[in-house]
């Protein structure tokens, strides 16, 4: 057995059933709409490597819902320090504090989404054709019209003199983003699934001078809802499944 293949033998994907909206989600960061009442909360996100590695400092999890229109996200994020520093769209979000959202529709592992989100509600799109592994390049001329997105902090963005409490996203991609070289994947179909993932890059930081600063030397942390068993997400094969109910 090569190594890949071991890595994919170790953990089956998590799966979620994905309810169907009764009514449309008001996307304004803060998780309160009656329809996500009916939605279950995924597990708690673990590390990317999997759960020999140590348990994240914070708490991240997530909901998803969909309708005739939008397929939604919405996650909820503990943190003590809330910051953010990047404002222009398609900038390396991950260089920040970011939620990362993976979405392969037929679930071949190649042509699927990205989509990453800071507390400054900045986003980056980016389509893959195939994996980075397998030769693949992002192209950031991908965009989705029609996106929602908005940001909510229990606290006071970018502020290191007082203590946060976290931070919620609330996404809803419209169908029509997922034709874009492939439109027959318009939208699931009921009972479907499509491979989905989730990611949490979160850096350490000290605060120097009234300000947050990455401390040096150190990596980011890569928190996940299903494992890659890799410090890499572009390994689709373990990406999750969502059930569209």
């Amino acid at each position: 057995m090569t190594a890949l293949a071991l890595l994919f033998a170790l953990a089956a994907p998590l799966t979620y059933n994905c309810h169907r909206a009764a009514t449309p989600i008001n996307i304004d960061g803060q998780l309160n709409d009656p329809a996500w009442r009916r939605a279950p909360w995924t597990s708690y996100f673990i590390d990317i490597e999997g759960s020999k590695k140590p348990r994240p400092r914070h708490k991240t999890r997530v909901k998803m819902m969909w309708d005739d229109n939008f397929f939604y996200v919405a996650a909820q994020m503990e943190e003590p320090h809330v910051w953010a520093t990047l404002t222009a769209h398609d900038s390396v979000i991950f260089r920040d504090n970011d939620f990362e959202v993976f979405i392969d529709p037929d679930g071949d592992t190649d042509n699927y989404f990205e989509f990453e989100i800071n507390a400054l509600n900045t986003g980056w799109d980016l389509f893959l054709p195939k994996p980075y592994r397998k030769g693949g390049k992002a192209d950031n001329s991908w965009e989705v019209p029609g996106l929602k997105t908005a940001i909510h902090v229990d606290g006071t963005l970018n502020n290191p003199a007082d203590k946060d409490r976290g931070w919620s996203v609330e996404i809803a991609f419209p169908w029509s983003a997922f034709t874009y070289r492939d439109a027959k994947h318009a939208r699931p179909n009921p009972g479907g699934a499509w491979r989905v993932n989730f990611s949490r890059v979160q850096w350490r930081t000290r605060i120097v001078e009234g300000r947050y600063e990455k401390l040096p030397g150190l990596q980011e942390d890569n928190w996940v809802w299903t494992p890659q068993h890799a410090i890499n997400m572009h390994i689709p094969e373990h990406w999750g499944y969502v059930k569209f109910q």
